[in-house]
């Protein structure tokens, strides 16, 4: 009976327990160094200007406290429920959202308006404005952590990595972008560049090739 008892008891612990993860995107502006509990980290006292990535998982169902210690101090980083994280413990904000890769049907060129709209929705960004789960895009401060997706099987690509054109977006349930706010600027700056250019003067007709 108590055998009985025990495996029934094991059971429950199982199922309450199966299908919990917690998947934590750790990124620094320098070396990241973790103990073996995942739960302590550490950030170099370097210099401060190279993108470093990490990636923490965990199968608890329960709220996971990470504790770092960091050149601009000590302090905690909560994970409260199970999905996908960033740990922005850089010094400098990143944002980002998800990208429709392949979505535009290999389309070359892009319209004034589409580019106006572009460029306006990344002006917002930068400023933390129209930042929503509904619109899937994200502003994440140093020292906080969000959950980007409750899939942990989704893929993200962090600051000065690009998107390769093989990636198979079908092969993960969906696809995040992040940068640092000096690529999102110089972006801006480019496609504000683009939107100032003057257009091309039509090409002259020779006058022996004009109607008569």
């Amino acid at each position: 009976m108590k055998s009985a008892s025990f495996l029934f008891a094991a059971a429950v612990c199982f199922a309450a327990c199966k299908g919990h993860e917690k998947k934590v995107l750790v990124y620094a502006s320098d070396k990241i160094s973790i103990d073996a509990s995942q739960h302590q980290i550490t950030i170099a006292n370097g210099d401060g200007t190279t993108h470093h990535e990490q990636e923490l998982d965990f199968t608890t169902g329960d709220p996971v406290t990470l504790n770092v210690e960091s050149p601009q101090g000590k302090y905690t980083v909560t994970i409260p429920d199970d999905g996908l994280y960033i740990a922005n413990l850089k010094t400098d904000t990143v944002v980002g959202s998800r990208q429709h890769v392949g979505s535009e049907g290999g389309e070359a060129r892009i319209t004034q308006d589409a580019l106006k709209h572009k460029l306006d929705s990344l002006q917002q960004l930068i400023q933390g404005q129209n930042v929503s789960d509904a619109n899937q895009n994200y502003f994440i401060v140093p020292g906080k952590a969000v959950r980007v997706t409750t899939e942990t099987k989704s893929k993200v690509f962090g600051p000065f990595t690009t998107i390769p054109g093989s990636f198979d977006a079908g092969s993960v349930p969906a696809i995040y972008k992040f940068y640092s706010m000096k690529e999102m600027r110089e972006i801006i700056g480019n496609l504000d560049k683009m939107m100032t250019k003057e257009p091309a003067p039509a090409e002259s007709v020779p006058a022996d090739k004009k109607t008569k």
